[in-house]
């Protein structure tokens, strides 16, 4: 029987993580609610043939790289300087929970950072104060289920992992360090003397 990769998460990586730092409470152990992935098309909206081919072809490869369709996000109020109009569709987003959710992190960290050049890890700066982590991918080919040469557009993502039951840093990084994110190393401890 396959194992789910939510049970995993939440049993396993649950106890060890509570045994590491220190909580009595299983309950009180920090853990990820939520899964966000937005994309913007502000600027593809400009084009002529927008709502004919581009927002189909946007809204199904994000589809595809989520496997759940997006909803759309509209403007609130007009900006004339950035050609925007109140109730003009500004970005898609896809909210993830339970396996779905896990799924999508056990494949960015298995599949998609491996394809991104140059990644030597994440700055301990995408974690802001509630401890939540943000990762944006400025292409959206290094995910498994694109084909770029199939590709008809080419859009970037914004990932943001919301948690609970975070204090502070070291807890939120002990956290993604747990579910497999790579961080980069202190610039104190690469510096040589």
């Amino acid at each position: 029987m396959k194992k789910n990769t939510q049970d995993t998460f939440e049993k396993n990586f649950a106890t060890e993580l509570a045994r590491e730092l220190s909580i009595s409470n299983i309950h009180a152990v920090p853990y990820i609610e939520k899964v966000v992935v937005n994309v913007g098309v502000g600027r593809a909206s400009q084009q002529p043939s927008f709502k004919d081919k581009l927002l189909p072809e946007i809204q199904k490869e994000l589809a595809s790289i989520t496997g759940q369709k997006p909803s759309g996000r509209s403007a609130k109020k007009s900006i004339a300087g950035f050609k925007v109009r109140e109730g003009q569709l500004i970005g898609l987003s896809v909210t993830l929970r339970g396996s779905r959710m896990y799924d999508f992190i056990r494949k960015i960290t298995s599949a998609v950072y491996p394809r991104v050049r140059d990644f030597r890890g994440i700055n301990l700066k995408n974690i802001d104060k509630q401890g939540n982590l943000n990762l944006g991918f400025r292409e959206h080919v290094v995910f498994p289920e694109v084909v770029p040469e199939a590709s008809m557009v080419s859009f970037g993502l914004q990932v943001t992992l919301v948690a609970r039951n975070i204090k502070n840093q070291a807890q939120a990084v002990a956290l993604y360090k747990k579910i497999g994110f790579r961080f980069k190393e202190s610039e104190k401890t690469t510096k040589r003397k």
